[in-house]
């Protein structure tokens, strides 16, 4: 197949075709959504790994790799072992050292360097992304789904559809791209069953714990932001319930 023949390369008519495995030799393997692949193939890939060793297709020389493996997974690879989508034995051989990203709403204070190290990659460096996105609220209230790759899909529609830099254009795009759903907005007509000081409190949890995580967790930049006493901010916090972290 066409997955085997990426992977491993093939001999055709006499040439030689390198697949992934013989690419990353001396280097890395990156394996993105290693969830993914199908049974028999987290077989070839185990074999691999194991061997240090494997055949490409239609060839019978044995290909000699040694590269450093990392993959990616959006899902729990216990789980997929325990309902038998993923090869016990795989999962020891990569579950070597485990790195957690966390989702881009945990970490939003990262939004500007992410967007600005993807302006970096489709425009250049020397480019000043503020100039394009001026007002970062919209980002900082938004869900994320899709994590770091929505950002990245946002950026990339932002440079090609406003070429010309037009602001109206961009905020545009950001507005149609963020208004699908926010997690920090403040609904009314849900709200209308609570007194008014509940959907207060209700309203200022929201927004103090965006802030905060805007912030990651910096009490003295939130307070400053929100235009409040560092001390006042903590009272705050411990009265609406809200962990501070770090």
């Amino acid at each position: 197949s066409n997955f085997d023949e990426n992977i491993f390369g093939i001999l055709k008519r006499g040439q030689v075709v390198k697949g992934h495995l013989e690419k990353a030799n001396d280097g890395t393997l990156f394996i993105d959504n290693v969830n993914d692949l199908p049974l028999d193939v987290q077989n070839k890939i185990l074999r691999v790994i194991t061997d240090q060793r494997f055949k490409r297709l239609n060839d019978t020389t044995d290909v000699t790799v040694n590269f450093r493996l990392i993959a990616s997974t959006s899902v729990d690879l216990k789980n997929e072992v325990l309902n038998g989508n993923f090869r016990e034995d795989l999962f020891h051989r990569i579950n070597v050292i485990n790195l957690n990203l966390p989702a881009l709403i945990d970490r939003l204070s990262d939004i500007p360097l992410l967007i600005e190290y993807f302006f970096s990659i489709f425009v250049g460096n020397n480019y000043d992304f503020k100039k394009f996105v001026k007002n970062l609220d919209s980002f900082y209230s938004y869900n994320w789904p899709g994590n770091v790759r929505e950002l990245r899909n946002l950026v990339e529609r932002i440079i090609i559809l406003s070429p010309g830099q037009n602001q109206d254009k961009i905020n545009e795009i950001i507005k149609e791209s963020l208004n699908k759903t926010t997690t920090q907005e403040f609904n009314i007509s849900e709200n209308l069953s609570f007194t008014l000081r509940e959907a207060r409190e209700n309203f200022e949890k929201e927004y103090l714990s965006s802030q905060l995580r805007k912030f990651s967790g910096n009490i003295s930049k939130t307070a400053k932001f929100v235009g409040m006493e560092r001390s006042a901010l903590h009272r705050k916090l411990k009265i609406l319930g809200i962990k501070e972290f770090n």
